[in-house]
């Protein structure tokens, strides 16, 4: 059962289609985590071109996945409704797995350190029990 549904989500963050990149959101302590889901479809646009016989979710839009995630959590805090998270970078990025159709992505991140506006967010991309992705998301609110 989910705690956001998509259209739940897009109240939060400004992201739309093709550009949103998680379904739901599991869990949520706001301000703090969330743990988002992502149904990788054969369908997905990127799949047309990354690569046509062998379809693979790209690193980065599995980093901006994370990041979405991140974004609802800080932006469900009050004080920072309506603004929007803007990448402050990336850090210790990892992949580990493919992400392929078919797969179903469990994106987590919690905010470590916050000062006002700016923050860096611990997160991870798994399948299943395996991990796909982790990194640290630097995050400014603007």
């Amino acid at each position: 059962m989910s705690v956001l549904s998509t259209e739940e989500i897009m109240k939060i963050i400004p992201h739309r289609q093709p550009m949103l990149l998680i379904d739901t959101i599991e869990e949520l302590e706001v301000g703090v985590r969330a743990v988002g889901r992502k149904c990788v479809s054969y369908n997905e646009p990127y799949f047309a071109g990354h690569f046509p016989n062998e379809p693979v979710m790209p690193g980065v839009l599995i980093l901006e996945a994370l990041a979405q995630t991140g974004a609802v959590a800080i932006l469900s805090d009050e004080k920072f409704k309506g603004k929007t998270a803007y990448y402050g970078g990336i850090n210790k990025a990892k992949f580990k797995r493919k992400v392929v159709p078919g797969d179903v992505l469990t994106l987590e991140l919690e905010i470590i350190k916050q000062k006002g506006p700016i923050g860096i967010g611990a997160a991870t991309a798994k399948v299943g029990d395996e991990i796909a992705a982790t990194a640290e998301l630097t995050f400014a609110i603007g």
